[in-house]
């Protein structure tokens, strides 16, 4: 399925986290969120999307296991391929997108989704696809609720943000392919820009002149890090199957 224009649109699943915070010996993106790993759930969404193809970055040793436990099991045949990621996360990022330029026919627009989301919807999905086509680059967000302060060196309170401009960053973030492979191209050749990367719109902020739209995200679309995640993870399960 191709988008307007015959645009192709492909996505990159993260999945090779360690997740030391969940105090498991598994990692969070395999461990069963009502009796399916949590990685199942990103990788539904986007089989179900219009989306063409996903690459799925796991870790070093684990993309055999994956291949025939999560890709071929469950029958997702928009995986192309599943690759093994780096020591940090902006490294598997760029494995991913490499796989992509190895392809036959290189993508128009890419989505980089953490597979430790698995809330995420194929509307939040639509509207991501939307906006790179529209604006370049963009991410899913959703407005902050809650008061932000900036604390000092003593963790005194020192400053208090302005709440009506702060947006809380989520995934899928989606951009033009040739934007962000190449805005990662050169963050990956100077490992002096490297430090305190967190996201992928950092990366296209900090070597490019794009500006990135800010997209409405979901509150569900949480990520899941800790025991906690999985219990609220389970209840947002629970309503969407009532509604």
């Amino acid at each position: 399925m191709m988008g307007e224009k015959g645009e192709r649109t492909a996505a990159v699943v993260l999945a090779a986290g360690q997740g030391k915070r969940m105090q498991s010996g598994v990692a969070k993106q395999y461990l069963l969120l009502k009796e399916r790993p949590v990685i199942w759930y990103s990788l539904e969404a986007f089989e179900k999307s219009p989306v063409d193809e996903v690459i799925l970055v796991t870790g070093k040793e684990e993309t055999d296991w994956v291949r025939e436990h999560i890709v071929d099991r469950y029958g997702f045949k928009k995986v192309r391929a599943v690759v093994a990621g780096g020591a940090e996360r902006y490294h598997s990022v760029c494995r991913g997108l490499s796989a992509l330029d190895g392809q036959d026919q290189r993508p128009d627009l890419v989505l980089i989704h953490d597979g430790a989301r698995p809330l995420i919807s194929e509307e939040v999905i639509r509207r991501t696809i939307e906006a790179a086509r529209e604006y370049g680059a963009c991410v899913a967000a959703v407005p902050v609720k809650d008061t932000v302060k900036v604390a000092d060196g003593d963790q005194f309170a020192e400053t208090t943000l302005d709440r009506s401009l702060l947006w809380q960053i989520q995934t899928p973030q989606a951009f033009r392919y040739g934007l962000v492979k190449g805005a990662y191209d050169s963050l990956m050749a100077d490992p002096a820009l490297q430090k305190g990367i967190t996201d992928d719109a950092m990366v296209v902020e900090r070597m490019t002149n794009e500006k990135v739209k800010l997209v409405m995200g979901d509150y569900r679309n949480i990520k899941v890090t800790t025991p906690e995640d999985m219990t609220v993870a389970a209840a947002f399960l629970d309503d969407l199957k009532k509604m």
